[in-house]
């Protein structure tokens, strides 16, 4: 039986034209953002690789403009890993592994997940830089953010607990969010762990925030407004969204201009 490639996904995007309609390599990726390795695929052909290397470079881009951050933060200051159509888990299309810092996508079904996994891999690397003491390397800021640990004074760190708190925690201080109660809700019904998992609600949030812009690009982020899990609500509502774009991406931007007059 002959066997044809599937031809490739197109992805949405209305962001400017980064690569100039040039195409880029994987290693371009790690000359421009600061990656510390690429690994693809050994059944990635090389028509995969070439569109997977455009798809990634258009969307870390268009992340970088959304953020107004330098091109080091996309990588995080060289910390960050990424594999491209290698092992994975079964079901699975993306997944950020804290050890080794690697986030990865599968050959055919990642495009739409990239911001969700590359705000698993800032909460894991911030966790260091935003709390006093000890934080064990496999932790997530999110995840530490609820035991209390003290907070290191800084601006940047203050614009993270504001949005942690306005995540996690009711209005009033006195319980925890309608958001966390639904995703603790949906966890019930299903019988497992996993909507109300902090790192979860923050990486799924952060989607819907990025995805709430007027920059578009679904290889980045997709699914957060008219899919089945978007009216099942694992997304937050469009207030407590522009709420929490107001604090992440002014942390960000703050980041970015203060990176830039070092």
């Amino acid at each position: 039986m002959q066997h044809t490639s599937r031809p490739p996904r197109q992805y949405y995007r209305n962001g400017p034209p980064h690569r100039s309609g040039a195409d880029v390599s994987f290693a371009d990726l790690v000359t421009i953002f600061g990656f510390n390795s690429i690994h693809i695929g050994r059944w990635v052909t090389a028509a995969e690789q070439q569109q997977a290397a455009n798809l990634f470079f258009d969307a870390f881009a268009d992340l970088q403009q959304l953020l107004q951050v330098p091109a080091e933060v996309i990588s995080l200051r060289g910390n960050l890993a990424l594999t491209f159509g290698i092992g994975g888990q079964p079901g699975v299309c993306a997944f950020y592994q804290p050890k080794g810092r690697i986030l990865a996508l599968a050959k055919n079904a990642g495009g739409g997940s990239l911001a969700h996994e590359w705000m698993h891999a800032f909460d894991h690397y911030i966790a260091q830089k935003m709390f006093q003491g000890e934080v064990s390397t496999g932790q997530f800021a999110s995840r530490t953010w609820l035991t209390q640990q003290p907070i290191k004074a800084h601006p940047l760190n203050a614009l993270l607990d504001q949005a942690f708190t306005k995540l996690f925690v009711s209005d009033d201080g006195c319980d925890v969010s309608d958001f966390f109660q639904h995703c603790r809700s949906l966890d019930q019904a299903a019988a497992r762990l996993y909507f109300s998992l902090p790192e979860e609600m923050t990486a799924r949030a952060f989607e819907k925030v990025l995805q709430s812009q007027s920059l578009k690009n679904s290889f980045l982020v997709a699914g957060t407004q008219q899919t089945a899990a978007a009216r099942a609500g694992v997304y937050p509502e469009p207030q407590l969204t522009a709420e929490l774009g107001q604090l992440w991406l002014g942390y960000f931007r703050l980041l970015g201009q203060q990176l830039q007059t070092v």
